[in-house]
């Protein structure tokens, strides 16, 4: 039987009507990965929202608007971006149960901050603003999703590398938010050529991964990313934490 996998929502809101919606890519890659995604909606009761949460093997976290800065301590700055106050609700619970119950979680881009978050750590609310880096992280208005933007090195004892058969990869990228204070438990597994942190991992053996790239968007051009998604889905079907490791290492 395949895993359900939970894809808290974001919100869409077009005149009177809101809508929660989760982008096809990711349904794609779960499925494709063995998965059944499941989206939940937001604004909804806890008692709900925990029935749900208890029905599932694996909570993935889409990408999307800012996280709000109070979540993290911090005030609204004028370089910070549209903010979906039901959503970090919404998804900060979630990732904190998950965190809490050893359930495997996947973040991506927006995803790996609000998994940051919900483990305590905080956030560059604009890369541009705040690291001066030489790097254009924001997606380009035009460009396919897909484009490769730099490159990325990663921990050779990383899940990553192991997932993705290297420690150097190119990737897309589609942020202007960064992590800035690492969470405890979490460890720093890839970062790009500035030193902005692009993936990280629990630093116990739970499938507790999150990277800054989109490989959903990068699926029919680079066939490893969806390595990702197999050992996601693969440590959500067998009921733990762990993913499947077959080396220590990729050298």
């Amino acid at each position: 039987m395949r895993p359900l996998i939970g894809i808290p929502t974001r919100t869409q809101v077009e005149g009177d009507l809101t809508r929660y919606a989760v982008l096809a890519t990711y349904t794609r890659a779960l499925d494709l990965a063995g998965g059944a995604p499941v989206s939940i909606p937001l604004n909804l009761a806890e008692e709900t929202l925990r029935a749900i949460f208890e029905r599932l093997d694996a909570l993935l976290l889409q990408g999307g608007v800012d996280i709000h800065p109070r979540e993290y301590g911090e005030s609204v700055e004028p370089f910070c971006g549209e903010i979906d106050a039901a959503r970090d609700a919404t998804e900060l619970r979630l990732a904190r149960w998950a965190l809490a119950e050893s359930m495997p979680i996947l973040g991506i881009c927006r995803g790996i901050q609000t998994l940051n978050v919900a483990a305590g750590g905080t956030l560059y609310q604009d890369i541009a603003a705040q690291l001066n880096s030489p790097i254009r992280h924001p997606h380009i208005k035009g460009d396919p999703y897909d484009r490769l933007a730099h490159s990325i090195e990663i921990d050779a004892h990383s899940r990553l590398a192991r997932m993705l058969g290297t420690t150097r990869i190119e990737v897309n990228s589609l942020h202007h938010q960064a992590l800035k204070t690492i969470a405890p438990g979490l460890r720093v597994t890839a970062r790009a050529p500035d030193g902005v942190v692009e993936a990280v991992e629990a630093e116990d053996a739970r499938f507790v991964v999150g990277v800054q790239f989109h490989p959903e968007w990068m699926l029919d051009g680079e066939a490893r990313m969806l390595n990702i998604f197999r050992a996601f889905v693969a440590a959500s079907a067998r009921g733990d934490a762990s993913d499947l490791v077959l080396a220590d290492s990729v050298l």
